[in-house]
């Protein structure tokens, strides 16, 4: 909980900061529910409507966990104009991008309409969404650039999206979660990363999502904080699933950004996936055309990036 107990001036802009930034991990909000509607059919404000949208997750609506903060998100982070945390470009510039000096700052939209079960309905809602972050933010502001949400679980109209959006560059990146409901490098998920390899898209992988599983391999923890903890679990079962079902030797010119989940585990996971190679290959998986024992360390390094704007895409807007 955050309390304020003395007045403080907002900072001015840019005083006293050098070093320009890159925030890989800003996320919009809308101010409204029924703000998406100019992008989306008739159809679908009736259907919202009447039976709103339902996730992969046994809970109706919300996460599953109440967060300390509300929307996770600083008590001084309301718009002065109303609306939640997120929702004003405005305030954003006052209270963010200015006073850091952000130069390039990366939109990652997480309630989209990822994870839901209709999936013609999810992907009606991400083109809308990827619509709502040209007209709302990346048009308004040229250091803030999209990432281009998909219906995740239904890979071929995934892969439409990705490609109705290639060369613009309003947008750096193509946008999943960890928590889906099969581990990231399955078929599925396939057409998303040939588009995003097409495109010159890095795919960027956040942490959350609804797969309709818990985060443990066990049931439902007790606390928000195991919630949290078990981020960088999700995250290397995501890699571990890229690298062993051969997508980034499939898609050799393909990136991969692992977002919000930390990244210490990163070399432990190589260690052991190399080590259990020496043993496994003969398993039958046929996820490395290279047969050494280094193979998944190599392909992690090469495949990988930790912050967004360490992308060959981003980086070029910087």
């Amino acid at each position: 909980m955050n309390v304020q107990f003395r007045d403080r001036a907002e900072p001015a802009s840019s005083v006293g900061v050098k070093t320009a930034i890159a925030d890989c991990d800003i996320h919009p909000a809308r101010a409204t529910k029924t703000e998406l509607y100019p992008y989306l059919a008739r159809r679908w404000h009736e259907h919202l409507e009447t039976y709103d949208k339902h996730q992969y997750q046994g809970m109706m609506e919300g996460p599953p966990y109440p967060k300390a903060q509300p929307n996770a998100s600083r008590r001084d982070a309301y718009p002065p104009e109303g609306g939640p945390q997120g929702s004003s470009l405005s305030f954003m510039q006052q209270q963010h991008l200015d006073p850091n000096n952000v130069v390039l700052g990366v939109l990652n939209p997480l309630a989209s309409g990822q994870g839901i079960r209709n999936h013609e309905l999810s992907a009606a809602l991400c083109s809308a969404i990827n619509d709502w972050q040209i007209e709302k933010w990346t048009s308004k502001d040229s250091r803030l650039k999209g990432s281009v949400v998909v219906g995740n679980e239904d890979g071929l109209t995934a892969a439409k999206e990705i490609r109705k959006r290639a060369g613009d560059r309003n947008f750096v990146q193509v946008l999943l979660l960890s928590r889906n409901v099969e581990p990231l490098g399955q078929r599925r998920y396939w057409p998303i990363y040939e588009a995003a390899e097409e495109a010159g898209l890095p795919v960027g992988v956040h942490a959350f999502g609804f797969g309709g599983n818990p985060i443990t391999a066990s049931g439902w923890p007790s606390f928000y904080i195991e919630e949290m903890v078990g981020h960088s679990q999700c995250q290397q079962t995501a890699l571990a699933s890229i690298v062993l079902e051969g997508v980034l030797e499939r898609h050799k010119k393909l990136k991969m950004v692992m977002i919000e989940a930390g990244f210490g585990w990163a070399p432990s996971l190589s260690w052991r996936l190399d080590k259990c190679w020496q043993r496994l290959k003969s398993e039958g998986t046929s996820y490395c055309s290279r047969p050494t024992i280094h193979t998944g360390i190599m392909t992690i390094r090469r495949g990988c990036c930790r912050p967004a704007s360490a992308t060959p895409t981003a980086r070029r807007f910087i």
